[in-house]
């Protein structure tokens, strides 16, 4: 079984890339981060504080996965609350074993999986075949964040955006039970003045390179 593990920061690409490779290897996908997302969600939805650790548990030990295809997921404020939950101790425990699970067997019986997240390589599958680091400046990633907005017809102020990402950048690496950071094994991979393309290729080489085959695809797309 392959693991691939993609960690980065918020808007760095590393969704767009760990789903390029799945569908082009043919392995099992899971982004990590709609877990923590659909429970800042069900706090926020029953009018709770997503900083409340006994009521993002309660969340996290309720989590439907059915629940990761809503739209609201995609949302700031769904984002803000993730990144609050993600910071419980007991709601990281709670999503481990799903995450974990996953990896091992993955749910079609793919030969493999790429889980992309925060803290994938670090915590959640250490022993991947294969991790990537993807990160790219703050001004770029706010920019990328802003133009997602726009494309949807949220009106955002640019600088807010970025006031907001740095805020998130800060919980995410100072929390203290998994922080995010780069595993020492990982392949740092900036995105900052790269297009997808160009991305998806380096890091193919670089899969390729770490399990010493070449590994063709379904599809390229």
């Amino acid at each position: 079984m392959t693991v691939i593990a993609i960690d980065g920061p918020a808007a760095s690409g590393k969704g767009t890339l760990a789903r390029r490779l799945a569908v082009h290897l043919g392995f099992a996908f899971l982004d990590t981060g709609l877990l923590y997302r659909a429970v800042g969600l069900a706090v926020l939805r029953t009018g709770g504080d997503p900083s409340d650790p006994v009521a993002a548990a309660r969340a996290a030990h309720g989590l439907d996965l059915g629940s990761l295809d809503d739209p609201a997921l995609r949302d700031e404020a769904t984002a803000a609350a993730a990144s609050q939950v993600a910071a419980i101790p007991d709601v990281r425990a709670a999503l481990l074993d799903l995450q974990r699970r996953f990896a091992k067997t993955p749910p079609r019986g793919e030969p493999g999986a790429v889980l992309d997240g925060r803290d994938i390589g670090t915590v959640v599958c250490p022993d991947a075949e294969v991790k990537l680091f993807i990160t790219a400046d703050l001004p770029t990633r706010a920019r990328r964040r802003w133009r997602e907005l726009a494309a949807k017809g949220e009106a955002a102020d640019l600088s807010a955006v970025q006031a907001e990402m740095a805020a998130r950048d800060r919980r995410d690496a100072e929390r203290g039970v998994a922080p995010l950071t780069r595993a020492a094994d990982a392949i740092l991979l900036d995105t900052t003045n790269s297009d997808i393309e160009a991305v998806f290729k380096a890091a193919l080489r670089a899969v390729e390179e770490k399990i010493g085959r070449s590994l063709g695809g379904p599809s390229t797309a």
